[in-house]
């Protein structure tokens, strides 16, 4: 009996290792790693800090082995970029950054964004850099301004580049001397850990990577038997607000706005230029105000749109257009002056400025041409018509005029029965005509 209860004992104690490593391997493959993917792409506005904030905590809930960020931009504003950076940096899972696809850029915020992130990759064929602060709109930021403004993105970058171990000399120079880097350059000067030419490829290289988050804790990431990453897009009302934060689509709600209510107060009861204009001016308040537009570029561009009605008004031979030409133009190019970063495309501002213009000339040019023109209803617009003498005139007898028969007297000789008459002159229901002339 002792020997059979130590036989089963030693059974058990040799298949307890077995049983736990069958066990293991089937809940890691019924839990595999998940790898979550953001993307991003266009300006860094707000709403881009908050699809980033919202796609790395929901990572963080689903415990992802690593959170990757796609990433393709020009730059954006100071605000969201600090945002972004300081929930990268804080982040309880691994973040990785990846400029893609070809031909991708991370330009100014950009790289602020990249160098923070615990692992930073590029596709081949992408840039980096460029990250000297700039005003918008054409606009010269003072120079004592500018310089403070410079050293302290220049030293942010450089904390930045301590934290996460990479060359701190080359990520000042991308503030200072606005120095950009291709891939290879950008990997050469450890700027970035890795390049990749795919999504896969990139997750297949950084498993078994090291990293250390914000609270001390070590973290190995591990890619290993992962399905398919979990991609988690920006949602219908984030992609819609993230349109209306383009600086072009701005301008041109505000476009919109200004000459639709302008329509309406000139022209009431017409309704649709109203309502048009309502709307755009209610987006084009959230877009200028998340892009942190001067409102001296807007004052501007109202007065511009006002000068263009007072000219419907009065007769000034074209200097309230012209006025209105410049003032839209100005107003345009600093409408951003105080977003660096943020401009209105040139081409944009110069096709908005020569259809506004040719739209108030064609409008001037109804108006003008409608004041000389005859009235075509009325008693005032039947003068210069012909008429037919349908009794004899001798001064006075009928005619038929626009179709009705009208009581009518000869200023000068007999007009007989039949003859053409031109009508003179209308008081009340009695014309006053005169034979028309033979050729």
């Amino acid at each position: 009996m002792r020997r059979t209860l130590f036989r089963i004992f030693s059974l058990a104690l040799f298949a307890l290792p077995i049983v736990g490593i069958l066990g293991g391997s089937i809940l890691s493959a019924s839990n595999p790693p998940i790898v979550e993917v953001l993307h991003v792409e266009g300006t860094i506005v707000p709403v881009v800090a908050d699809y980033i904030d919202r796609g790395i905590s929901h990572a963080e809930r689903e415990n992802a082995t690593a959170c990757v960020i796609e990433l393709n931009t020009p730059g954006g504003l100071l605000t969201s970029t600090e945002k972004i950076v300081q929930r990268i940096m804080n982040a309880k899972v691994p973040i990785v950054v990846y400029v893609s696809p070809k031909g991708a850029w991370a330009a100014s915020a950009g790289t602020f964004i990249t160098l923070s992130a615990h692992i930073a990759a590029m596709t081949p064929g992408t840039t980096i850099g460029a990250a000297h602060p700039v005003s918008g709109g054409g606009q010269e930021i003072p120079e004592d301004q500018m310089k403070k403004i410079t050293e302290f993105s220049a030293k942010w970058m450089e904390t930045i580049a301590e934290e996460r171990g990479r060359n701190i000399e080359e990520a000042s120079l991308a503030v200072t001397e606005s120095k950009s880097f291709r891939d290879t350059e950008a990997l050469e000067y450890n700027l970035i850990d890795l390049r990749a030419d795919n999504l896969e490829s990139l997750i297949s290289q950084i498993n078994g990577w090291e990293v250390t988050l914000a609270n001390g804790a070590e973290v190995t990431i591990n890619t290993t038997g992962y399905n398919e990453p979990t991609r988690n897009e920006m949602n219908a009302i984030e992609k819609f607000l993230q349109v209306l934060s383009d600086p072009n689509i701005a301008y041109i709600l505000f476009t919109l706005a200004t000459i639709g209510i302008i329509t309406e107060v000139s022209n009431p009861g017409m309704v649709f230029p109203g309502v048009v204009g309502g709307i755009s001016l209610f987006m084009a308040f959230y877009s200028l105000g998340v892009l942190n537009a001067y409102w001296g570029g807007i004052a501007l561009i109202l007065l511009a749109m006002g000068l263009f009605i007072a000219e419907y008004f009065t007769t000034s031979f074209g200097l309230l257009t012209a006025g209105g030409v410049v003032s839209l133009v100005i107003g345009s190019l600093i409408l951003f002056s105080h977003s660096p970063g943020i401009e209105v495309n040139r081409g944009l501002i110069a096709g908005v400025t020569v259809a506004i213009t040719a739209f108030a000339v064609f409008v001037i040019g109804a108006i003008v041409r409608g004041q000389k023109r005859r009235k075509a209803t009325g008693a005032e617009g039947m003068i210069g018509e012909v008429a037919i003498a349908k009794t004899p005139l001798d001064p006075t007898g009928t005619v038929l005029a626009q179709g009705e028969l009208w009581t009518a007297t000869t200023e000068k000789d007999r007009i007989e029965r039949g003859e053409e008459v031109i009508i003179s002159k209308v008081e009340e229901l009695k014309l006053w005509v005169t034979r028309k002339s033979k050729k």
